[in-house]
């Protein structure tokens, strides 16, 4: 391939979807064409761009890595979503990923849009070893708190896992009866990959329940707010009153009989 005989606009293309050889990319950056060297610019923009987000994810390794040297294969992450919300569920779920499998944008699911989350739920459910969700019901949370409430969505989603955990990993908790070790971190959707899976898919699932409960109790804005003290939720509660999905304990609070 004669890259001096290339157009501008195939040499963007090339650089998009080729790999070029180091020899490629000398003969590249002698050309003057203003064109050529704004591709290249974003070519090696990109690559850096790929480098950081490897190391990223690298670091976000941080736990998995020494418990795999130590022999354990399986490694669910855990974590949930829906604690501080006056309505619907907590959702909790456990992941288990590959050893060596790169996804990349993987992340804290606070930290990423809606669409990336759903992006990445697609691909963290087409390739983990195995996932599995679990729910702390309404009535539980009023129950027994929230606390104990997503403690039990945990555990429920250890359980629903097809593969056996040989180590789990949780998210600022630690959980009661598990039978193979554990460990709580602290922000650990945010340094481990496990966990942070675990916080993408638990996230995708109560929203999407918090969309459908909208069309069964319209008016109080479920799909927008998903069950969170906005101050349209506020208001909806004062027009409308509680609805069979509000947390009692959690909307007595606001004076809401």
């Amino acid at each position: 391939m004669d890259i001096s005989q290339m157009t501008v606009a195939q040499i963007c293309s090339f650089l998009r979807e080729g790999n070029p050889s180091e020899q490629q990319l000398e003969l590249l950056s002698n050309d003057n064409r203003a064109g050529v060297k704004r591709s290249l610019e974003r070519y090696f923009a990109a690559k850096e761009a790929q480098r950081c987000e490897l190391n990223r994810l690298q670091a976000m390794l941080m736990y998995e890595t020494p418990l795999r040297q130590q022999g354990y294969k399986y490694i669910a992450g855990v974590d949930e979503a829906g604690r501080g919300p006056l309505a619907g569920p907590v959702v909790a779920a456990a992941v288990i990923l590959p050893e060596g499998l790169v996804i990349p944008g993987l992340n804290d699911s606070k930290k990423l849009s809606a669409a990336k989350r759903e992006a990445l739920y697609s691909m963290i459910t087409a390739q983990a070893v195995a996932w599995a969700v679990g729910i702390g019901e309404v009535f539980e949370i009023d129950t027994v708190n929230i606390l104990e409430a997503s403690k039990l969505a945990m555990c429920r989603s250890v359980a629903g896992l097809s593969v056996k955990p040989q180590y789990v990993l949780i998210d600022a908790l630690e959980l009661d009866d598990l039978d193979c070790p554990q460990k709580g971190i602290i922000g650990g959707d945010g340094v481990s990959q496990s966990i942070a899976a675990a916080s993408i898919i638990a996230k995708v699932t109560r929203d999407r329940w918090m969309c459908e409960i909208d069309k069964v109790y319209p008016g109080y804005g479920f799909a927008l707010h998903k069950g969170y003290p906005t101050n349209d939720h506020r208001r909806a509660l004062i027009a409308l009153g509680v609805s069979p999905v509000h947390r009692r304990s959690f909307t007595l609070s606001l004076g809401d009989e």
